[in-house]
């Protein structure tokens, strides 16, 4: 089983253990989803409907920007710093970023220690909070895995949730590692079911426009070789 093989499936895994085990606790607690049903006169609005309209927009309009680009990841990373993104090329990015528990690509904005440590690392800066990113190794890019990095920025940039650091330091925690997940509070884990969803949308809109291009199990092994953004 390759690594996004593994990854579907402990993301599956993970959402079926929340869903069961601690989502079931917060019954009469609001939840500050958005979606919800109203009706009017009569008729009723299923916003989860509308919240899939949204999200198939959404992707209309990232493969149509990939489209422009013809799929080139140094090109969209162009594209990136035109909107105000800066993009890092670093030797050994995975390694560098594997001790802020996260993979090279895309990174939230972050505060405090790990906000130093990026600046000192990108921009050879002394600051304690950092805009988000691209960092990634010095090479050749693997196209699949870039577009999955593609995908959630431009999702973060339209305020999509799940994206925010909170959300995906709790997503590498718990899903990468065997920590307890019992001490989380319900805020957490309303941001921990968000980011498995947006990472699973990602995943699964790769997966998607793989198959327009190559056998999907094909275009899953070259995104998941050595497990970075390498070829």
């Amino acid at each position: 089983m390759n690594l996004t093989e593994k990854i579907m499936y402990k993301l599956l895994s993970v959402q079926e253990k929340f869903l069961k085990k601690r989502l079931s606790k917060t019954i009469g607690i609001k939840n500050s989803s958005k979606r919800k049903k109203h009706f009017f006169g009569g008729c009723t609005l299923d916003l989860n409907s509308l919240a899939d309209v949204e999200k198939q927009k959404l992707e209309d309009e990232i493969t149509n920007i990939l489209k422009t680009y013809n799929f080139e990841p140094e090109k969209i990373l162009h594209y990136i710093e035109t909107q105000g993104t800066k993009v890092f090329y670093i030797q050994n990015a995975a390694k560098l970023l594997n001790s802020i528990g996260y993979n090279e690509g895309f990174i939230p904005p972050y505060k405090g220690a790990k906000a130093l440590y990026l600046a000192l690392t990108t921009e050879k800066k002394f600051k304690l909070k950092t805009d988000e990113m691209f960092v990634l190794s010095k090479g050749a890019i693997n196209k699949y895995y870039f577009i999955y990095n593609f995908y959630n920025w431009y999702a973060y940039k339209h305020g999509i949730a799940g994206l925010d650091r909170k959300s995906s330091e709790l997503l590498n925690k718990y899903l990468f590692t065997n920590s307890d997940t019992k001490e989380l509070q319900l805020s957490d884990i309303y941001q921990l079911k968000d980011a498995i969803k947006q990472d699973k949308s990602a995943i699964e809109f790769v997966v998607k426009l793989c198959r327009n291009y190559e056998g999907t199990k094909q275009a899953l092994n070259k995104m998941a070789t050595d497990g970075s953004a390498k070829l």
